[in-house]
């Protein structure tokens, strides 16, 4: 098989070229069999609808089935977004997004990729929370694969019911923690969908490679339970050995059935799970967890972004966390590395500027012994403290870091508190969906005088502050996770290495220019997403390369350009 037939689409063999993103050529609508006719116009890969050509209708046995109109992608792209705009509420905005998912599969990307900043929070946060909770009411077509307690003994076998072979990512939930909302279930399936539709509009991996999974173990939520439209199994969550055993067969099963190089991305699971699995899994597979690694990244890179605009050092800075859950702790390690990697100070030491205060207060030393694992490494001598404010007043933190998931907890009183301790205070009020962030944009640039340097999880409009407009950052996992997996799917990885996230920091906050500075944006926009992800995608494989974990040999000599000349295209394919 030749070299140029393996890298197309994104490193897998394509062998119809129809995933080719550098060339325009004529391809055959192949899916078992040539798809013609009433076939092919349902099968949602190869349907253009009223853009077939005369010649196209007249080879493919479409004359009679489409009305003799003929639209070009753009006039159908221009059709949707008018008719998506007529919708007031959100959730039919989405509903509408998924029915073109499943008819039109490139004419979704290419809506995706043309109007990101509109449509990412329709598939994504926040829409896609009210999604999942109504999942079961709006369910219409199965997405992805549904592994329950009900296949344990089988489940490569259910493995292989999936239609495509060549799997380059996989998102898998249980549902236990779905962003802000809880545990719901098997509805939960709507994260692992909405994530992959981004893998493929901003990261460029091919739609056919990606695998969306719902791991159904149960649900502990009453409301689903008794639920008609529920559409889980309806029994108390299973948890210990029982859970265990689950994960441990789909883990040995995702290798057994699609290699080393299969990355899989643990999503929205509940904090005590998350980090064993993160732990027990990243020895023997390439597993990325986007709650812990993800989201620290991201916001690492906001961090290295505000410095330019704040002044100093990662390490001249201190830094308060209120929540210290996944998000929390993935936070304070991964600025704790990055610390350590430029001071060349063990990371202990780097630990002790950074403190995180939970539901009982700040975490000290003196409560050791009844934290949880994860929370341990950051138990400084001090005296116990139990509300935030007194904790800001005490420690006097230059950055102050929301991952609670409690709504408006960044009162009046501690934005003001951090106002009058520094002049440039750093406030990231990163909770999911909207209505559980910290505090609003707003609220944070009215109580600082206009001084803070303010970033978000969910996005927030540009506000007016004394005649001056701020555009708030979005610290969104967006940002990195399409271009870190394409970055390891490119290189053919078969670890995730912390260095490997590092680097994708680094590479996002390389992107924020004088121009974005002077909006007050410590996020490039992400109107130009796909080209930030061919960068970061580009610095992850370079590292992957360098620590000797990368398989695609040789290495291609521009990576950028490769990663670029990798990525999905969405545009039509002219059919032969």
């Amino acid at each position: 098989m030749s070299s140029e037939m393996e890298t197309a689409g994104g490193g897998v063999e394509d062998a119809y070229g129809e995933d080719r993103a550098t060339e325009e050529q004529l391809v055959t609508p192949w899916s078992f069999s040539v798809a013609s006719g009433y076939t092919l116009l349902r099968d949602p890969r190869h349907n253009k609808g009223l853009a077939f050509t005369e010649a196209e209708r007249d080879a493919h046995y479409l004359r009679g089935l489409l009305p003799p109109a003929m639209a070009t992608q753009e006039l159908q792209e221009k059709k949707m977004m008018h008719n998506l705009r007529q919708y007031t509420v959100p959730l039919q905005r989405y509903i509408a997004m998924m029915d073109l998912q499943e008819r039109n599969e490139r004419l979704f990307y290419k809506l995706l990729i043309d109007n990101v900043e509109e449509l990412l929070p329709v598939v994504y946060t926040p829409v896609v929370g009210e999604a999942c909770q109504k999942y079961g009411s709006i369910y219409r077509r199965p997405q992805g694969l549904y592994i329950s307690l009900r296949d344990k003994g089988k489940v490569l076998e259910v493995l292989k019911n999936w239609p495509e072979r060549s799997i380059q990512v996989i998102v898998v939930t249980d549902g236990e923690r779905i962003l802000g909302l809880g545990d719901l279930g098997c509805q939960g399936m709507g994260i692992p969908v909405g994530k992959l539709s981004l893998y493929t509009a901003l990261g460029g991996v091919r739609p056919s490679a990606c695998l969306p999974i719902t791991i159904d173990v149960g649900t502990n939520n009453e409301t689903l339970l008794n639920d008609e439209f529920y559409i889980g199994l309806r029994q108390k969550r299973a948890t210990g050995q029982e859970y265990h055993e689950l994960l441990e067969e789909f883990m040995t099963a995702v290798k057994q059935n699609y290699g080393e190089k299969v990355l899989t991305q643990f999503e929205d699971f509940a904090n005590h799970n998350a980090f064993d699995l993160l732990a027990k899994y990243s020895k023997s597979h390439l597993v990325f967890n986007d709650d812990i690694q993800g989201t620290a990244s991201v916001v690492l890179a906001g961090l290295l972004a505000a410095l330019k605009v704040v002044g100093g050092t990662l390490a001249d800075h201190t830094y308060l966390f209120l929540g210290a859950g996944e998000a929390g702790t993935g936070i304070a390690d991964l600025i704790a590395l990055e610390m350590s990697k430029h001071t060349e100070s063990p990371i202990d030491e780097c630990r002790k500027k950074i403190w995180l205060v939970d539901s009982k207060g700040l975490i000290v030393e003196s409560r050791k012994e009844s934290l949880q694992h994860f929370k341990q490494p950051w138990a400084h001598p001090h005296e116990p403290l139990r509300t935030l404010l007194e904790a800001v007043e005490s420690i006097k933190p230059t950055v102050l870091i929301g991952t609670s998931g409690v709504g408006r907890t960044f009162t009046k009183e501690v934005v003001e508190a951090m106002a009058s301790l520094n002049d440039r205070p750093v406030v990231f009020a990163l909770s999911n969906p909207t209505s559980h962030s910290e505090c609003t944009a707003e609220e944070a640039y009215a109580w600082s005088q206009g001084r803070a340097v303010f970033a978000s999880g969910s996005p927030f409009d540009a506000v007016e502050h004394d005649g001056k407009v701020h555009v708030p950052g979005q610290s969104n996992n967006a940002y990195i996770f399409p271009g870190f997996g394409l970055g390891v799917v490119i290189s053919g990885a078969i670890r995730v290495h912390d260095d490997m996230l590092l680097a994708a920091s680094e590479a996002l906050a390389e992107q924020v220019t004088e121009e974005h500075f002077a909006k007050g944006l410590i996020f490039p926009p992400f109107t130009n997403i796909r080209g930030i992800s061919a960068r970061i995608a580009a610095k992850v494989a370079d590292k992957a390369y360098e620590l000797g974990l990368a398989s695609r040999l040789p290495r291609p000599d521009d990576l950028v350009k490769y990663a670029q000349s990798c990525m999905y295209t969405p545009t039509y394919r002219s059919y032969r």
